[in-house]
């Protein structure tokens, strides 16, 4: 008797929505729901109660994976393995994330951070398939940073912080981070262009000064990341990077910066290596799939 493929509960778990959905084994969404991040408690039973749904209607799940909006416990050996820890966004420092929902959906899960679980999922089936080493950015309300080594992803002490590197501005001093002064997030996510330049990144126009200023902070952050992880790939989404003009300012700034110290590989150009994501809008999604599907 042939036994029929498993679907998969996923989860991607951000600071403005949780995107939920099931989705088989060949990665196509069956059913998808987007939830209000408001309170634990709120959000929580509303995701809940639709996975709760969608197995009256037939799709039956055994696991569970969330890539999730952090910082986040990755012990697995912890006591509060899977819980948020402290974050500033509002109720949900130190919440139980991972085995509430586990618990009220009686199910196996996974847990990584959204941007590392999507650095995986490029690494599988988008713009990172065959290299060793994937960096997935994100640039939106806040700039995160996930990297996926050989098929596994980087979680040491904790896990990747990458949006907190330091940067330098070349027009503001100081950025809007409320813990650094001088980082990634403090000038190039959407919330610190909208601050710094009293507008939001959508109505900016392509030549305004904020875009060549918000490459060359990025470029920074690539070359960084160039230099220490060595990556095959450095892929950036998220909303800011929707605009087609940014990725090849991106490209241009680091190219001037690195100038002709790194030699690449024969036939390799810093177009090969900084990409949109293969995997769209969905990297997170996937991301999640790829911490529970084989």
């Amino acid at each position: 008797m042939t036994r029929t493929p498993p679907n998969f509960a996923v989860i991607e778990a951000g600071g403005t929505k949780f995107n939920c959905a099931v989705v088989s084994a060949d990665r196509d969404i069956l059913r998808e729901q987007r939830v209000a991040t408001t309170s634990p408690d709120e959000t929580l039973a509303d995701v809940i109660a639709f996975f709760q749904q969608a197995r009256v209607s037939g799709l039956s799940f055994e696991q569970l994976g969330v890539a999730s909006f952090g910082p986040l416990d990755l012990n697995p050996l912890s006591a509060t393995y899977g819980n948020i820890t402290q974050t500033p966004k509002p109720y949900w420092s130190n919440a139980a994330l991972l085995s509430r929902l586990t618990d009220a959906l009686n199910c196996r899960g996974a847990i990584d951070t959204d941007v590392n679980a999507a650095a995986l999922a490029e690494s599988r089936w988008g713009a990172g398939i065959g290299a060793e080493v994937v960096v997935y950015i994100t640039v939106g309300t806040g700039v995160g940073g996930g990297v996926a080594i050989n098929g596994q992803t980087v979680k040491g002490l904790i896990h990747p912080e990458i949006g907190h590197l330091p940067a330098r501005h070349a027009v503001f001093n100081r950025g809007c981070c409320p813990f650094h002064s001088h980082c990634v997030e403090g000038f190039a996510s959407g919330t610190a262009m909208a601050s710094l330049w009293g507008q939001s990144a959508e109505t900016l126009a392509p030549s305004h000064e904020a875009w060549d200023a918000q490459a060359d902070v990025l470029a920074q952050l690539a070359h960084s990341l160039l230099l220490t992880l060595s990556p095959n790939k450095i892929i950036f989404g998220g909303g800011v990077m929707q605009v087609s003009w940014l990725l090849p300012l991106v490209i241009t700034k680091l190219q001037h910066q690195i100038g002709e110290y790194l030699r690449l590989p024969d036939n390799t150009t810093l177009s090969d290596i900084i990409q949109a994501p293969g995997l769209g809008t969905r990297s997170g999604l996937m991301g999640a799939l790829a911490l529970v599907c084989d």
